[in-house]
């Protein structure tokens, strides 16, 4: 056991079974909140505090699945590519909503953290928390935040975005299906897109392309805001 442990197929093999696990879970149950992520982040770590494993140990098997978090999200393109003809005559109308979403994000950031007093770190750690998790990280590092945190808050906020939709949805009925594949992909990115996923397929290739040009937003737009508000 003791060898198993000091090889990244242990860190590989208790996320995929995990994983498994938690997909099982949200079908029985059919819960939004009872995402397979949620599921089986839970059970990674009850399992790691259970048996006393440390952290590092598990991530050199996990750090090898995050490595395909970027490819994962560039094979988001594939419904977009299948849908691209929504798109005749809508890019400007498009690329206008994605970026007043991202920089509506960003100002209710600064906004909250300063109404709760919240220290500057934390909060320039929350400023990517909408872009995908590999994104995000980068981001964070590179602005003088703490891309673990950044990470969290980025897998956070895809949770509540995958959680909420659809009764946002409802609350404010919102029917279009551009609208939803946008602003799911803008808010939410990869978890958003499952669920625009679910919602139909235009909803999910409109959220694909969000995710992407959001993140390409944010690159240029989080810099430009902080130095704007002299962070």
């Amino acid at each position: 056991m003791g060898m198993y442990l000091d090889t990244p197929l242990f860190g590989v093999s208790i996320s995929i079974i995990a994983f498994f696990i938690g997909i099982y879970i949200n079908k029985k149950t059919n819960k939004g909140i009872l995402n397979p992520l949620i599921v089986s982040s839970i059970i990674i770590i009850g399992f790691l505090l259970y048996f006393d494993i440390d952290y590092e140990i598990y991530n050199k098997g996990g750090s090898m699945i995050s490595f395909f978090i970027a490819p994962a999200t560039v094979v988001l393109a594939v419904p977009l590519y299948k849908n691209i003809r929504l798109l005749k005559g809508k890019w400007f109308n498009v690329l206008t909503g994605i970026t007043l979403g991202s920089l509506a994000g960003l100002f209710s950031i600064y906004i909250l953290s300063k109404l709760f007093k919240i220290e500057a770190t934390v909060m320039i750690s929350l400023f990517p928390k909408s872009t995908t998790a590999a994104i995000s990280m980068e981001i964070a590092e590179h602005i003088g935040g703490i891309p673990a945190l950044a990470l969290a808050f980025t897998v956070l906020t895809g949770n509540i975005g995958y959680f909420m939709a659809e009764y946002i949805f409802k609350w404010f009925n919102i029917e279009d299906k551009m609208s939803k594949g946008l602003a799911l992909g803008t808010t939410a990115h990869v978890l958003g897109t499952a669920k625009a996923m679910e919602l139909g397929e235009t909803e999910g290739a409109l959220s694909s392309l969000a995710i992407t040009v959001a993140g390409i937003v944010s690159v240029f737009l989080i810099p430009w805001f902080m130095k704007l508000l002299s962070l």
